[in-house]
């Protein structure tokens, strides 16, 4: 069974604007309930838990921001177009980290030496044994979807894991139906041959 993820904390929304208690009680309920897919799809696209939830931290504040006057029939493919958006920024500004980084003499991590807090362990680490608990299938399906082209992943984490139509995942990932249908089937053919083992 997976272990339990950490709660995001979502930042409060600004409540000096005209927006009823209603709609922010609604909109509190949708953010909890897509934060742990999202954290999912977060992890699985930049490979980092800590950075996994600053992505999905700073999608939720902007989607906020932007779309909470909006109907919540709209809030799904828009909170995804959000949250991918802030996906691809993460990949941008890790990319250009490290060319300052080479260029400045420093080693990957941007240190010089080694920090030695980073060497004590994390008491909310889970051990071992969970992590064999988890099951290795889980990791190779992990491996396989962080492997597909980003198109495909997103597609395929939009259409089976959140359950969208392809008319919102379309409207998601900012393109036509037919290339949503594309990009999934390819996904699942890729998944298919690379979990062969798993079946």
């Amino acid at each position: 069974m997976a272990s339990e993820s950490p709660a995001l904390t979502v930042a409060p929304l600004d409540r000096a604007a005209p927006r009823s208690t209603e709609r922010v009680d609604e909109l509190d309920r949708f953010l909890r309930e897509v934060e742990r897919r999202a954290l999912r799809q977060a992890e699985i696209a930049v490979g980092q838990r800590d950075d996994a939830l600053d992505v999905v931290q700073d999608a939720m504040l902007a989607f906020a921001r932007a779309y909470a006057s909006r109907a919540p029939a709209e809030w799904p493919p828009l909170f995804h177009r959000v949250l991918e958006s802030r996906i691809l920024d993460f990949h941008r500004r890790t990319k250009v980290r490290r060319r300052w980084r080479v260029w400045l003499g420093r080693g990957p991590d941007g240190e010089d030496g080694a920090d030695p807090l980073a060497q004590v362990p994390d008491p909310a680490e889970p051990g071992p044994w969970q992590r064999l608990a988890d099951g290795q299938s889980r990791g190779a399906l992990d491996r396989a979807l962080a492997a597909l082209p980003a198109r495909q992943r997103e597609a395929f984490l939009l259409r089976v894991w959140e359950g969208c139509d392809v008319a919102q995942t379309a409207a998601a990932m900012a393109c036509s139906e037919g290339s949503v249908k594309t990009h999934l089937s390819r996904a699942l053919g890729a998944l298919r041959t690379k979990l062969e083992d798993w079946r």
